[in-house]
């Protein structure tokens, strides 16, 4: 297997964990509506991080995935993850 490939299954496994952990988050927050008043603020930023971790999950499956076939479309796959992991530490990163 390439480095880049190993690389890209780190990065994929990586970011496909942590958008299952945010949708069992949500399955939590669905199935305890008597907490609903306590936990409903937390529902959009969940929703929104969500969202953003599985778009970077099919980015980075999908690079990993044209890695390995050697796919014509995988730079296109690799400068999409690119710019996915470089819009979310813009927006992840702490501001003063």
């Amino acid at each position: 297997m390439r480095p880049l490939a190993v690389l890209l299954g780190i990065v994929m496994g990586s970011t496909v964990s942590i958008a299952l952990c945010l949708a069992m988050t949500l399955v939590v927050f669905l199935l305890i509506p008597e907490f609903a008043t306590r936990v409903g603020e937390e529902f959009p930023p969940l929703l929104r991080t969500l969202a953003g971790s599985a778009a970077l999950a099919a980015c980075a499956s999908l690079s990993f995935y044209g890695e390995l076939r050697d796919a014509r479309w995988r730079r296109a796959a690799h400068a999409a993850l690119s710019v996915a992991l470089l819009a979310t530490v813009v927006v992840a990163w702490p501001r003063d």
